[in-house]
């Protein structure tokens, strides 16, 4: 692993600043305030090559890694663009294309790869449901082998573009739970064509994050050719797990990111408001929450390379994932918080937008996966003894 500031490192950094300029902090308050996806800075993600970071040059792609994928995300966040930068694309750019990549057919890559590498297809991924919760492997919605077709039946929560995703991959169980040996046996994935009339999408109100949907969605009789099972059926399980390791590398991204912008508004508000004859930043009251917080960030950003280095290398990476994720977060929430308190009653309006940013950051918390569950898993690597 190292830490030289390549030519394509910067190359990234600098268009994700350019990127990040043109859409900023007012540009996702009207998009926020209206419930509205922002159309133009998805397409200029697609200019951009963002989009295909992690695709394959083969495929249209750029043929990088995670850590250039992290280095996109966390820039795009810091410098303007809050969880929009890491939103718009984890699921897609992260999840969905690493998916594919790793384990599609080869109908599946030409067909899929490089249009989400030109940023023509947006996919969802639909893994929560009401009952299952993190336990994923206690997922309900039911695929059955009917021919040389699948039909799918269930209910999916708090799945993100689902109402305007050309396609989704879906979880499923096509054998019961209590008909395998191993809870991660009998878990396939498919990928569905949203313009399904079977497929029923509902959206969800929320508190934050309103530049895109997350929804229910609702599947009855939903029948899915058997070349749209992705990897081998029953072994769905492992297929996840290469995708949810970027997955929670993009929100450790996201973390560190909206804290940086936080902090960096802040820093700018200290400088320039001042009462008692002097800036407040002058006030380590003042200064100093801000700093030690931005400083665990700076560490829990190395933990998140070295996850993504290890990623891109094929090694094994969940504890290292988990880590970069919940310390980021902590990390970040910490820093949004103190940034807020340093505008004052100001940091409450929504013009210094550091508000939103605290509706967002708070989300981290809860998904991909909960901080509670990244610990979990963290201590046993530890040696606890296994607790769910």
């Amino acid at each position: 692993m190292h830490f030289e500031d390549t030519q394509e490192r910067s190359m990234i950094r600098q268009t994700a600043t350019e990127i990040a300029t043109q859409y900023g902090p007012e540009h996702w308050r009207e998009k926020e305030e209206n419930g509205e996806f922002s159309e133009a800075f998805w397409n200029e993600l697609g200019e951009a090559g963002f989009h295909g970071l992690l695709i394959p040059e083969e495929y249209d792609g750029a043929g990088m890694g995670m850590q250039d994928m992290g280095l996109a995300m966390e820039t795009l966040c810091a410098e303007g663009c809050g969880m929009a930068g890491t939103w718009y694309l984890v699921l897609t750019a992260g999840m969905a294309a690493v998916g594919i990549r790793e384990h599609g057919t080869d109908e599946q890559k030409e067909r899929y790869l490089p249009d989400i590498a030109a940023g023509k297809r947006n996919f969802s991924i639909g893994i929560t449901e009401p009952e299952a919760g993190t336990n994923t492997l206690n997922v309900a919605t039911r695929a059955e082998k009917d021919g040389d077709e699948y039909v799918l039946n269930g209910k999916k929560a708090w799945i993100t573009f689902s109402d305007r995703a050309e396609n989704m991959i879906i979880v499923t169980r096509t054998t019961p739970r209590d008909e395998v040996d191993r809870g991660t046996d009998g878990i396939s994935l498919f990928v569905l064509d949203m313009d399904d009339p079977n497929i029923d999408v509902s959206p969800i109100d929320k508190h934050a994050i309103n530049y895109s949907k997350s929804c229910e969605v609702f599947l009855e009789d939903v029948r899915v050719p058997e070349a749209n099972l992705l990897g081998d059926e029953g072994d769905g399980w492992w297929v996840l797990v290469d995708m949810l390791n970027p997955e929670r590398i993009g929100f450790a991204a996201a973390g560190t990111g909206i804290g940086k912008l936080a902090a960096n508004a802040a820093i700018e508000y200290a400088n320039d408001r001042e009462i008692f004859d002097a800036p407040i930043g002058t006030h380590q009251a003042v200064s100093f929450p801000i700093t030690e917080a931005y400083a665990r960030m700076e560490t829990a950003a190395l933990m998140r390379e070295k996850a993504a280095w290890l990623y891109d290398q094929g090694e094994e990476c969940g504890y290292e994932t988990n880590v970069a994720k919940a310390t980021a977060v902590e990390a970040g929430i910490e820093t949004v918080k103190q940034s807020m308190q340093a505008f004052g009653g100001w940091g409450y309006a929504t013009e210094y937008d550091v508000e939103r940013w605290w509706r967002e950051i708070n989300l981290t918390r809860l998904a991909p996966v909960s901080q509670q569950m990244a610990y979990n898993h963290i201590g046993q690597e530890l040696g606890f003894p296994r607790s769910y």
